[in-house]
């Protein structure tokens, strides 16, 4: 309890002065908390009614969103308007965070007797276009008590979408084969698009190598060992586990491992909001594109 409602609470039978000079309070502190009562008591109800939408978010992102990713989803479903600050205060109040990153696990063992392909990025993880650019990677997924593993993706830079990805518990070439044919399906075509990866043996054997030709794609590798040169798939890889695994070393099981994959992968491409989409979700912002698109095929 605080002061000015002590104060409340005691004053008849103790008076205002009185009890305002033991409590070390000014009188007009005190006063000004009685006046401005009914506004804070508004302003709390306000408060206890966005909490309450935080905490549905919060739950609906399976406890991973922070606060800039639910200020965008409680704007999208309109209400009181709300900024991000507020967000983050409320959820520290009512004791709410996102899931933070845990380290990666290696799963990039160069071949090096394997040909290099050039890097035609240079870094830049950007496209103007979908179906342009894509970077692929594989990730590990630890199983308690089991072999672990493994989920190989195909992302495209313009809109983040996972346009393919295969899970397996091997890291063979047919991990990443199955992947970018899953791509493939999804777009209809991906003649003249780049995909970047590391130089693993997966994306530097001769069948993906073969398979790369045969659909149209432009084969595209970074440095030996640097990060940095597939930072895109890099930062997927760790939004994946840091919102599935959720602080825990492992999954209890295969089956809840591929459940939850496919579950947050589902979601990924049509409901999670990421930041350099405009808070959007990869297919809501493909799907924005595409009425301009047209527009500027009829003005043509």
């Amino acid at each position: 309890m605080n002061r000015c409602q002590f104060v409340e609470d005691h004053q008849r039978r103790h008076g205002v002065k009185r009890l305002c000079d033991i409590l070390g309070l000014s009188r007009s502190s005190f006063y000004y908390w009685r006046r401005t009562a009914s506004a804070r008591a508004a302003r709390q109800t306000v408060e206890a009614g966005i909490a309450a939408r935080i905490r549905k978010v919060h739950q609906d992102s399976d406890g991973t969103y922070g606060a800039p990713r639910i200020t965008a989803e409680l704007r999208g479903e309109g209400g009181p308007a709300v900024n991000h600050k507020r967000v983050a205060r409320i959820m520290r109040t009512i004791g709410l965070e996102g899931v933070r990153l845990r380290r990666r696990h290696r799963t990039t063992v160069a071949d090096q007797a394997a040909a290099k392909a050039p890097d035609l990025l240079g870094r830049d993880f950007t496209a103007s276009e979908v179906n342009m650019k894509y970077v692929g990677d594989i990730t590990y997924l630890p199983v308690s008590g089991s072999k672990p593993l493994y989920l190989a993706t195909v992302i495209d830079l313009a809109s983040r979408r996972l346009a393919g990805w295969a899970i397996a518990d091997h890291m063979r070439t047919e991990l990443v084969i199955d992947a970018l044919t899953v791509a493939e399906r999804t777009r209809g075509s991906l003649a003249g698009a780049i995909m970047h990866t590391d130089h693993g043996s997966q994306y530097s054997s001769r069948a993906f190598a073969e398979l790369c030709r045969s659909a149209g794609v432009r084969q595209s590798m970074g440095a030996v060992g640097s990060s940095a040169d597939n930072a895109a798939a890099e930062s997927f890889n760790a939004a994946f586990k840091r919102e599935t695994l959720k602080g825990r070393k492992a999954w209890s099981s295969e089956g809840e491992a591929r459940l939850d994959a496919f579950r947050w992968l589902t979601r990924y491409n049509t409901r999670r909001r990421h930041s350099r989409l405009g808070q959007r979700s990869p297919i809501a912002y493909e799907n924005a594109l595409r009425p301009a698109a047209t527009t500027l095929t009829q003005a043509a």
